[in-house]
């Protein structure tokens, strides 16, 4: 089978520079050749026709890529001649560099735009096969409501731009639970979000990453809740400070303790007895897990004056 190697090896390394292909004589495939070889009387020709993968415009190809361009990539798919994929193609990114988009010998999916363009060149997309791909993929992950995962490629009035395979519009207000002052820092990061809204005539993807944000603090809450028991001394960091008292960070859940909870001396405000981001050991005092609410006391950690 050496001769069967050599052959085929010979046929996909001829250009169409250098060969034009004939129609396929009728005849017979030689065996052994894997319909490479025909016989057409009496004589041993190879098969073009069977070299030549079949598809329409609209369908998606596989192919080998073998040249990369400023301006556009070429790419083997097994056709007469290589497809061609112009820099805009490759990517939902604005100035796309080829060389940053795709290596050469990498294999890439690509949805075949036009078979021949005016210029007799077949013109394909890598962006279009990405984003069919991805509209499946967003489409199920809105009916199931699991996250989808994107790169910030783009801060934009109102939000961020996050590649999914198509572009993704997280809005300002959805990043994060508390508001963001600076989007550029989520630049070219990747962050999980959930799809809240979807219109695929528009082209419109709608995402939150709060969502996400409050079932991973709901799920912390819960197992926090599940483990505090009234009586327990834990330990935590003063997050915020009101009126009526202190809110402690308990790793995931904030508890209240309350003014008259502070100290055993009389108090006018929380804020002559802690600071924001003063770590305080504290005794829990209540739980109301309906309600998610946890009671804490500062002064009973410490020794009551009242019973020296």
């Amino acid at each position: 089978m050496a001769w069967l190697f050599s052959f085929w090896h010979h046929l996909r390394t001829v250009t169409t520079t250098e060969t034009t292909l004939q129609p396929a004589p009728e005849g017979v495939p030689v065996e052994g050749s894997n319909g490479l070889l025909i016989n057409v009387d009496g004589r041993i020709v190879p098969n073009y026709a069977a070299t030549i993968v079949s598809f329409e415009e609209g369908d998606v190809v596989n192919g080998k890529v073998v040249r990369i361009d400023r301006d556009e990539v070429l790419l083997d798919i097994g056709y007469k001649s290589e497809g061609v994929i112009p820099a805009g193609e490759l990517s939902i990114r604005k100035n796309v560099d080829t060389s940053e988009e795709v290596e050469l010998g990498e294999e890439i999916d690509a949805l075949v735009v036009t078979k021949e363009d005016s210029e007799g060149r077949l013109i394909l997309s890598k962006k279009r096969a990405r984003f069919e791909k991805a509209w499946r993929k967003i489409e199920t992950a809105a009916e199931n409501g699991d996250p989808v995962e994107g790169n910030v490629i783009e801060v934009v009035k109102g939000g961020l731009i996050l590649d999914l395979g198509i572009r993704g519009f997280l809005p300002a207000s959805l990043v994060d639970i508390r508001r963001v002052h600076n989007l550029d820092e989520f630049m070219s990061t990747t962050l999980e979000c959930k799809v809240i809204e979807l219109n695929r005539s528009r082209n419109n993807v709608v995402l939150s990453r709060r969502a996400v944000l409050e079932e991973e603090r709901k799920e912390v809450r819960d197992q926090i809740l599940d483990r505090l028991q009234p009586g327990e001394v834990v330990e935590g960091k003063i997050s915020n400070i009101v009126d009526f008292g202190a809110f402690v960070d308990l790793e995931g859940i904030d508890g209240l303790i309350h003014i008259s909870e502070l100290s055993w001396s009389h108090v006018n405000h929380p804020s002559e007895v802690v600071a924001i981001g003063d770590t305080v050991k504290i005794k829990v005092l209540d739980i109301d897990r309906d309600r998610q609410r946890i009671s804490l006391g500062l002064k009973q950690t410490q020794e009551d004056p009242w019973q020296r």
